[in-house]
């Protein structure tokens, strides 16, 4: 009988782990995680932070699945050694455990930029449901937030405290919002929606300091800039969670380097998730991290499977708006686009194309078609003959079919 570890409890970890079952029904499967709460739905958390959404609603594997799956989870658990030699993993209280094959599924992090006056009691990261406690509990006692970085998780949770009454301010290094989805006049788009709901933006601007102040700060920008606020949010990405990576030697470069199938330089040990990077290419996406965690769970358990990568695609809603963002937006527009702008019904669609492929979309406000939109790109499909009629705003994408 085959022994299985997986250290992590995130997405990549859990499809792992519902794979190896799928095909090995006998094996036994050990997950350990360091949260105590069981797999949940991460960008779920800024409406749990509203109040929206209670963690049961958020929870995506309860007990009962690990029990039918017969999937040995230990929560609070973290593992702080494992010997690739003896194939043997320890936990923080001592506890010693053998394996066969291994998972790392560390996932990352949130990454604090070295700002001055950080960290201190009342600035926040969001990537747990403990840190959401700790915003939620400060919030109670706030009026005003500023947050830093103008990512996709940062602007939710921005909204989630807006509608708890809290005044939001945001600070982002880049001269748009959301950088690695939208384009200039998308991201204008969005801004203005977003200022017409209170929010107030500080684009382009670095933090240089944060200073304590009469039971809160001031955000000191570096253009002068001085914002008073009751707390701070940080959001400015994610990093790979590679220490137990690092002291296993293992390659590491934008995160730990595995092959198509997902395997490391050490004999039956895989790696999945945000902290990897496969060929050259580090993803950090819900949907590439659930298909690099099947690809390493059914090679751990023995079926031949490749993993070739992932478009990099997005359906979200920011601040309770539609966005789709799929493989390459053309951020500085130097590729031909076809493009639909309508402010007064808050749309704007952008189809990237390249030697008349399809290869990369913005949809925002109105995402119809996504599906197929999505589905040609992936299959870098020739719209030669529908470029004229995708100008349309009524354009037919079962065309594409």
């Amino acid at each position: 009988m085959t022994t299985y570890i997986i250290i992590g409890n995130g997405i990549a970890a859990n499809t792992a782990a519902e794979n190896i079952r799928k095909i090995d029904r006998t094996g036994k499967i050990l997950l350990f995680a360091r949260e105590t709460y069981y797999f949940y739905y991460v960008p779920a958390l800024p409406e749990y932070l509203s109040g929206e959404k209670q963690v049961q609603n958020i929870t995506i594997h309860n007990e009962q699945w690990y029990n039918q799956n017969t999937i040995e989870i230990h929560l609070g658990t973290e593992i702080t050694a494992v010997d690739a030699v003896q194939k043997t993993v320890t936990t923080g209280n001592g506890q010693m455990y053998a394996y066969d094959k291994l998972l790392l599924a560390t996932g990352g992090y949130s990454f604090i930029p070295p700002i001055k006056g950080v960290p201190a009691d009342g600035i926040f990261a969001l990537r747990t449901i403990e840190d959401a406690n700790k915003i939620k509990e400060r919030a109670q006692k706030s009026k005003k937030l500023v947050l830093i970085g103008g990512g996709l998780l940062g602007l939710e949770a921005g909204n989630s405290l807006r509608k708890l009454g809290i005044e939001v301010s945001v600070v982002e290094f880049f001269t748009r919002l959301l950088p690695r989805q939208m384009d200039g006049p998308g991201a204008a788009l969005l801004q203005k929606q977003m200022e017409q709901m209170g929010f107030k933006f500080y684009l382009g601007a670095r933090t240089r300091e944060i200073i304590q102040e009469k039971g809160g700060f001031v955000v000191c920008l570096e253009g002068g800039e001085k914002i008073p606020t009751d707390m701070v949010l940080v959001s400015a990405g994610v990093r790979p969670e590679v220490t137990l990576a690092r002291s296993l030697g293992l390659e590491i470069d934008k995160g730990v380097k595995v092959d198509d199938t997902m395997k490391t330089g050490l004999d039956d040990m895989y790696a999945a998730g945000d902290l990897i990077e496969h060929r050259g290419r580090f993803y950090g996406i819900w949907p590439a991290s659930m298909e690099q965690g099947r690809v390493a769970g059914c090679c751990m358990a023995g079926k031949e499977m490749k993993y070739d990568g992932t478009v990099l695609s997005n359906t979200l809603k920011v601040v309770g708006i539609d966005l789709v963002a799929a493989g390459e937006i053309d951020a500085d527009g130097k590729m031909e686009s076809i493009i639909i702008q309508d402010d007064a019904a808050q749309m704007y669609r952008k189809l990237v194309v390249l030697d008349n492929i399809m290869i990369g979309a913005i949809l925002f406000g109105d995402i119809r078609g996504s599906e197929q939109i999505q589905s040609a790109i992936k299959a870098k499909r020739d719209i030669a003959s529908l470029k004229k009629d995708l100008a349309d705003i009524h354009f037919d994408f079962n065309r594409f079919k």
